[in-house]
């Protein structure tokens, strides 16, 4: 792991070509165009009821809040501008409907090892509405001493106060979507804020005592440039983050009909946007982060770079964790449960939501039940694009299959990616090598069976651009 740089001068033109390309993320296997509408709320309550065991085994809450003051034009979100103060209510009340109904199918398993609010952007509610939230939330479920409570927020929204109500409630981690400094960048894309509120919001959660700091950036913004862009790094730098993600923008306005607000001739071309990324990682790891994998940076005593080094670390619909829960319980229109070997996606209307609340008090609309294969080859996929590494013994032995067997149709595929230098694998482990890191979601696709189907489905891209 280390804080070994990327070996830039081994990335050629013909691997960005060859690996550059839109690939999943993999926060879920089998990935989101393979869930279907043929799973519904009944099948969610079958999930639900088998997940229900021991209740020393944590869960994990998600909840969505979907309301923006504005929309960003590069947002990639489900959000919605409020119109009103009631519209917040409306949606706390069904919030705390469905809260219930799915508490009713977890009668014994209620610990939590994680909360995370995203967004849209919570900080819309006020003090007095964030803790309603919090309230509805540990009504019914109760964190460990040691969880992991975030929230996503706007430091142009977010008031000194709205930190300090967060504080007290216990939230201890904070992630601020920054994305970048420059002026006529934050014009081109919609978002202004600036370096002195950001501090300052950064300096009160400090105060406050909330220990986990994460800062948002993108890159492939229109009008982006490598002169202001290290501006922002440096700014950034100085504000030292706990954690760092640097996304890289992806512009899909026929998914995302906001977008085109963006004119498309003024977004840098891949080989700027590649020496955006490159600009990032090496002003990171020379401030001393860890290049955590994909888009993440974090700092060398934080427990994401902890859980690298002991190949310990994980993925779930928030990104890196370094929690074992076993499963995740998403709330919210659009939210995504991932539990008992389902995944289950709330509805995307908003109004559907509100409405279905207020019947069955569940909402789910499509999703998808794993099979033993998807299991095994999510822990294949997850182990090598969180860990670089992937013990074929263990895996044999935790599945009870002859690996090379199963999988002797992929070593075609291992095989190109080791002639390319980007891993190296024998009958015992897969490792990935520096120079494929870059490229690791590649890594993980040569073991998902589902991504020819998925890819030859549309002719426009479903994932975004490696880098």
């Amino acid at each position: 792991m280390t804080r070994d740089r990327i070996p830039w001068d081994q990335i050629t033109d013909a691997l960005l070509e060859r690996y550059g390309a839109p690939a999943p993320r993999y926060t879920s296997y089998p990935t989101a165009p393979e869930w279907t509408q043929q799973f519904g709320p009944e099948d969610f309550k079958a999930a639900l009821d088998q997940a229900d065991g021991d209740p020393t085994v944590p869960i994990s809450l998600y909840v969505h809040v979907p309301y923006c003051e504005r929309r960003c034009f590069y947002c990639g979100c489900a959000t919605w501008i409020a119109g009103s103060e009631a519209a917040y209510d409306q949606y706390l009340a069904a919030i705390e409907r469905e809260v219930t109904a799915v508490s009713s199918y977890l009668t014994q398993r209620r610990t939590v090892n994680q909360i995370h609010w995203g967004g849209g952007t919570p900080t819309t509610l006020n003090t007095k509405r964030l803790t309603r939230m919090f309230e509805i939330l540990t009504a019914k479920f109760s964190p460990t001493d040691a969880a992991e409570i975030a929230i996503e927020v706007n430091p142009a929204v977010t008031t000194p106060e709205q930190i300090d109500t967060l504080a007290q409630l216990g939230f201890n981690r904070v992630s601020l979507g920054v994305q970048d400094f420059a002026e006529d960048v934050q014009i081109a894309v919609g978002r202004l804020q600036t370096a002195d509120e950001t501090r300052r919001l950064i300096d009160r959660a400090r105060t406050d005592g909330v220990g986990g700091i994460n800062i948002d950036l993108m890159y492939g913004l229109p009008k982006q440039r490598q002169e202001t862009w290290r501006q922002t790094l440096e700014t950034v730098i100085r504000m030292a983050p706990d954690r760092l993600a640097v996304f890289g923008y992806a512009h899909v306005p026929w998914m995302r009909p906001h977008q085109k607000a963006i004119n498309e001739h003024e977004l840098p071309d891949t080989a700027a946007r590649f020496a955006l990324f490159r600009m990032a990682h090496d002003m990171l790891v020379d401030a001393g982060y860890i290049y955590i994998g994909m888009d993440h940076f974090a700092r060398p005593d934080d427990p994401l770079a902890t859980a690298l080094k002991n190949r310990t670390l994980s993925r779930n619909f928030q990104g890196y964790t370094v929690l074992e829960a076993g499963a995740l319980v998403g709330f919210g229109v659009t939210a995504i449960s991932d539990i008992a070997g389902v995944f289950a996606q709330n509805q995307a209307s908003l109004d559907r939501y509100l409405a279905l609340t207020k019947t069955s008090g569940l909402t789910t609309y499509r999703g998808a039940k794993t099979t033993q294969e998807d299991r095994l080859r999510r822990h294949v996929i997850t182990a090598l694009m969180c860990n670089l590494h992937l013990d074929v013994s263990s895996v044999a032995r935790r599945f009870d299959i002859d690996f090379w067997q199963v999988f002797a149709n992929e070593k075609t595929q291992l095989n190109a990616l080791a002639a390319d230098g980007l891993i190296t694998y024998d009958e015992n482990e897969i490792t990935v090598l520096p120079k494929g890191r870059l490229f690791v979601r590649h890594v993980g696709m040569v073991f998902d069976r589902y991504i020819q189907k998925s890819t030859n489905r549309k002719n426009t891209p479903r994932f975004s651009r490696t880098v």
